[in-house]
C-alpha cells in the first residue's frame, strides 16, 4: 500500500467509482451475485482458510521455541518467556476467533441466495392470498 493509501486527513486521488454505472468497480466491492458470493465462499475456503491456519501453526512452533528457550534453567529464566506465552495464547485466541468468523462469512455466503430466494417465493405466495381487484379480468 502506498503512503497515500494509508494517510487519514484527505480525500484519496483514485477512491474509485464504486457502484457507478460507467463500468464495474475499480475498488473493493460487495459481491452480489450468486456467481460472486460462490467464488467468494470458495476462496475463503480453499485460500485464506488454510492460509491463516499454517500461519498460525508457524508462530505455535516458533513461539514454543522461544518460551522454551528464555525459559527456566537451573531455576533461572528471563520474565520473557512468560510474556511470550501470554502473547501466544492471546494470539491463538485470536486466530481462533478468526477461523470462526471465516466460517461464519463463508456460511453467508453459500446461503445468503437462498434465504433471499426464498423469501421473494414466500412474498410472493402471501400477495396472491389477497384476491386482487384484477383476478376478475
Amino acid at each position: 500500500m502506498s503512503d497515500e493509501g494509508m494517510r487519514l486527513n484527505h480525500v484519496p486521488t483514485d477512491p474509485g467509482r464504486g457502484g457507478t454505472s460507467s463500468g464495474p468497480p475499480r475498488g473493493p466491492y460487495l459481491a452480489s451475485t450468486p456467481a460472486e458470493k460462490k467464488k467468494a465462499a470458495k476462496s475463503i475456503e480453499e485460500t485464506i482458510e488454510p492460509g491463516t491456519r499454517r500461519a498460525g501453526d508457524l508462530a505455535d512452533e516458533a513461539t514454543g521455541a522461544a518460551v522454551k528457550e528464555f525459559g527456566p534453567k537451573d531455576e533461572h529464566g528471563w520474565l520473557t518467556s512468560g510474556a511470550l506465552k501470554t502473547a501466544h495464547d492471546t494470539w491463538g485466541d485470536q486466530i481462533q476467533a478468526l477461523m470462526n468468523r471465516l466460517g461464519g462469512e463463508k456460511q453467508s455466503l453459500r446461503s445468503a441466495n437462498t434465504v433471499l430466494g426464498g423469501t421473494d417465493v414466500q412474498v410472493g405466495a402471501n400477495s396472491r392470498r389477497v384476491p386482487s381487484p384484477l383476478d376478475g379480468y
